[in-house]
């Protein structure tokens, strides 16, 4: 599965991005069966998983992103998107898509090429 990331970039405090994920080459009646997560890895951090949306729309999130972030899909499309407001310097990272599967958790099987997020205060 190829995964195409986009929409990082450089914002304030308290503005908004939204992270698009592609996943290129799959036929969308593919696509609607994959779960999908994004990660998000911070300088000298480890990664960890940001959001997930399951194959039947399920989402959760961390808990430092909790009623900021927002992870949904668009099968028709292919994509899934990662609406985030009320950004943080603490949100500065390298912003991963994956597919994987819902195990105990979430479970990443594909990696997408990062895209990076840096916010100022």
């Amino acid at each position: 599965v190829q995964l195409q990331a986009s929409g990082g970039g450089f914002v304030q405090a308290g503005g908004s991005l939204r992270l698009s994920c592609v996943a290129s080459r799959a036929i969308f009646s593919t696509f609607m069966t994959y779960d999908m997560g994004w990660y998000r890895q911070a300088p000298g951090k480890q990664r960890e998983l940001v959001a997930s949306i399951s194959s039947t729309g399920t989402t959760n999130s961390a808990d430092s992103v909790k009623g900021r972030f927002t992870i949904s899909r668009n099968n028709s499309k292919k994509t899934v998107y990662l609406q985030m407001n009320g950004l943080k310097p603490e949100d500065t990272a390298v912003y991963y898509c994956t597919r994987g599967y819902f195990g105990t958790d979430y479970s990443p099987l594909d990696w997408g090429q990062g895209t990076l997020v840096t916010v100022s205060s």
